[in-house]
């Protein structure tokens, strides 16, 4: 689990691709202190593993399936990557819960100033993600925990600081280019419990073993969620 607070931007030094698998190399310095073979790194927000490492780089292999639903498979040498370690239990929980499953690539539409902060505004490729997506709620965005401004019409606004802007690759995004979402996983939980509650993944009010779900729009309305 990652909190969606970068530690720094790394640098990939090399790739081999093979069809849609891919082997990266990534030049670091914070995010290698006390790796170990194994360790989850979350690259511009994927969570992926490290298979070699020294002391100032590290590879992860990607496989179709994270190449195919993110925008890893956009990288060349060069290319900056925001990085972050997995949270330790002793950490400060700074950001919010980031798993580092990708939920889809957005698009920058274009950027605006704000007096000190830069206002990028996103599409979602998928239109379904706009469900998750809510003015005030989390959303992580290449890795980065930020916060919805707004959400309408098929876009959604972040606001961005000056320091946020300075130590993450979100200095170097432009019209165009493409991010990785990932939508609060709280939301995506209820939304599927929901699902099963009026029947829309296993039959009406039962789960997968026959049983009659006690979550449903009636029970949270009772019980004051909704």
């Amino acid at each position: 689990m990652f909190t969606g607070l970068v530690e720094e931007i790394g640098t990939l030094k090399s790739i081999s691709r093979k069809g849609e698998a891919m082997l990266l190399g990534i030049s670091a310095k914070v995010v290698t202190e006390g790796i170990k073979l194994g360790d989850s790194i979350s690259v511009n927000g994927v969570c992926l593993t490290a298979t070699s490492f020294d002391a100032s780089s590290f590879t992860v292999d990607v496989m179709p399936q994270t190449y195919r639903n993110t925008n890893l498979k956009d990288l060349k040498p060069g290319s900056r990557v925001n990085l972050e370690r997995a949270m330790s239990a002793n950490g400060r929980f700074g950001g919010h819960i980031v798993q580092g499953h990708v939920d889809g690539i957005g698009t920058i539409v274009g950027t605006s100033q704000d007096q000190n902060a830069v206002v990028f505004e996103i599409r979602p490729g998928k239109p379904s993600l706009f469900k998750y997506i809510i003015p005030k709620g989390s959303i992580a965005v290449d890795g980065i925990s930020l916060t919805v401004v707004e959400a309408e019409g098929g876009t959604f606004t972040i606001s961005i600081i000056p320091h946020t802007l300075a130590e993450t690759v979100l200095a170097f995004k432009r019209a165009g280019d493409t991010v990785n979402l990932e939508c609060d996983v709280l939301g995506k939980y209820v939304d599927h419990l929901l699902k099963y509650g009026r029947g829309g993944v296993e039959t009406e009010d039962e789960d997968a073993s026959g049983v009659e779900s006690g979550i449903n729009l009636p029970f949270l309305a009772a019980n004051g969620f909704v």
